[in-house]
């Protein structure tokens, strides 16, 4: 009965330590899975994080752009405006007729043709009085300023406002202190 007894003891803990080993396997195993779960989870989370912030980003870099547009166009339409008020002043003849003597000056006794703006017509006695030179109207609008062809040297004298306001327009981008420009 002893021998019965101690050889059940000694199968019982056997089978014991066998189930005590699969059990701590099992465990070891379920925490490595978890683990792992886990990691996947804060991965998949980080990148749907990361993915919400790019489009948030994108939606809020659109609403800058749409903005900037917006407030360049006014800017422009604005800056239009004060041209035409400036075109109606006595400052804007002696700008006139210091473009008319920077192109005599260029020519340099070659034979130009010098063109005013259509708007400008009402000026072009005061013009030809004040400077001695033949001026022509265009038929082009160009808002203001002068043109000037040197028709020997097929050259272009451009102190037109239409070309210089576009050239303004599309260099012009907004700067500030949000890094954004």
């Amino acid at each position: 009965m002893l021998e019965a007894r101690m050889q059940a003891n000694s199968i019982t803990g056997q089978h014991r330590k066998a189930l005590e080993n699969i059990n701590e396997q099992h465990r070891a195993e379920a925490i490595r899975q978890s683990e792992t779960r886990i990691k996947a989870e804060i991965t998949g989370s980080k990148q749907q994080l990361s993915m919400a912030a790019s489009k948030a980003q994108l939606e809020l870099k659109r609403e800058l752009g749409k903005t900037q547009k917006r407030l360049k166009k006014q800017l422009f339409e604005e800056v239009h405006e004060r041209l035409q008020e400036y075109m109606k002043q006595e400052e804007y003849k002696k700008l006139l007729i210091s473009y008319i003597e920077k192109a005599a000056k260029f020519a340099d006794g070659e034979t130009m043709t010098l063109y005013i703006n259509p708007t400008d017509e009402d000026k072009k006695d005061y013009l030809e009085e004040h400077t001695g030179m033949s001026l022509t109207v265009s038929k082009e609008d160009f808002t203001g300023g002068l043109r000037a062809v040197i028709h020997e040297r097929n050259i272009l004298i451009d102190y037109a406002f239409k070309g210089a306001a576009e050239r303004e327009y599309d260099r012009f981008t907004f700067k500030g202190g949000t890094g954004i420009g």
